[in-house]
């Protein structure tokens, strides 16, 4: 099913790389916000006559219920405004297909580099299932006092928003330079690097942005069906994975919250304890707030216990982890940071097991916060 809205634009509201936000006038007399790709057609301007794809709005989604603009009523197809040297195809087989110059590939100025086996050298990489574990880890490794920060790169896969632009976060951390640089991967396109998978994906990260430390994670939205493996979030496993392949450090955040009022995503996420107990093939380091109040603590152990995830992976509690000091850390952000609509003082374990995890790979290059 795909549903359609037509509408005229009737202001520009933001432009996040070749993003457009904009205020749509639609047909039925309602005033709407719509995503226009710019990278596809040419930019839309106040009076515009548009289609816009409203599926997600209809269903009522989370992080990608709006609008995504598919064309201007009357446009001529616009002409091919250059030669492109890229070969790699994203969003293959759609009417969205488009071509990207890939870090691998012969064009490419890093192509020698990847005509080799190479490593990450141990590198720690941080892997999580949401996008707001991103700017909340990013927070913490930037604003430690007495050290000097780690270069921090972002890996993107496919399993959310697929435009790169299309997050608010990634912009703004590399507005503020608290990211050295970010990698697309899958289908996912927009990086300063866009990558054919997930390994060549981190080789990028380490060897062409020279990272410290990674954060991997998908993009705004995941996708979720309440059932045991029927989300996005399963992506963890193959990173813990290729992350271990590649001679890395595989160091998973937890989805930790006292607050979420669905039972399954109470305490340790079953996202989280499904895929670490069931899909990892190796081991990963998962880390906890050691300051959790007793009863939060007593549940965490128990589902680790429970769900398998202790026979398979190393549980490390990490101390210094108080909701003063994350809000420290993150009051110099020009953002906020929100997860499933709460904030740090809603869901305060969630914003700790976050920072656990961040300071727990910055711990292992050398740096104690």
């Amino acid at each position: 099913m795909v549903g359609w809205k037509a509408g005229r634009v009737v202001r520009l509201i933001e432009r996040r790389g070749t993003l457009q936000e904009v205020e749509v006038l639609t047909e039925d007399g309602t005033t709407e916000k719509a995503i226009h790709d710019a990278a596809a057609t040419a930019p839309v301007r106040p009076g515009d006559r548009i289609v816009m794809n409203a599926t997600a709005a209809f269903l009522n989604l989370g992080s990608g219920g709006c609008h995504f603009i598919h064309h201007r009523i009357g446009d001529d197809v616009p002409p091919l405004s250059r030669r492109f040297p890229g070969h790699i195809i994203k969003l293959r087989y759609t009417p969205l297909q488009r071509a990207v110059l890939a870090a691998e590939e012969p064009a490419s100025p890093y192509h020698d580099l990847f005509r080799e086996r190479r490593r990450l050298d141990g590198m720690p990489v941080l892997i999580g299932e949401l996008h707001s574990m991103l700017p909340a880890a990013a927070c913490w490794i930037r604003n430690a006092p007495g050290r000097r920060p780690p270069r921090v790169g972002y890996v993107m896969s496919d399993g959310g928003a697929l435009p790169i632009d299309y997050s608010r976060h990634t912009a703004m951390l590399k507005r503020i330079g608290w990211l050295c640089g970010t990698v697309t991967y899958g289908h996912a396109y927009g990086g300063d690097l866009d990558a054919v998978n997930k390994f060549t994906a981190l080789i990028a990260s380490r060897h062409i942005l020279r990272a410290d430390v990674v954060i991997a994670a998908m993009g705004p939205g995941i996708v979720g069906t309440g059932t045991p493996y029927g989300h996005t979030g399963t992506e963890v496993a193959e990173l813990v994975h290729a992350v271990r392949a590649l001679g890395g450090t595989p160091v998973v955040i937890p989805r930790l919250s006292f607050a979420d009022r669905r039972e399954r995503h109470r305490g340790i996420s079953h996202h989280t304890l499904n895929v670490l107990g069931a899909l990892t093939l190796t081991r990963a380091v998962v880390p906890f707030p050691a300051d959790l109040p007793p009863d939060g603590k007593a549940l965490v152990e128990r589902q680790w216990r429970e769900s398998g995830c202790a026979d398979r992976h190393d549980i490390r509690w990490v101390d210094g982890i108080t909701v003063e000091e994350i809000a420290r850390r993150m009051r110099d952000y020009p953002l906020p940071i929100r997860t499933m609509g709460r904030g740090l003082n809603e869901d305060p374990a969630f914003f700790a097991a976050c920072c656990a995890a961040a300071e727990y790979a910055v711990r292992l290059l050398g740096h104690d916060g």
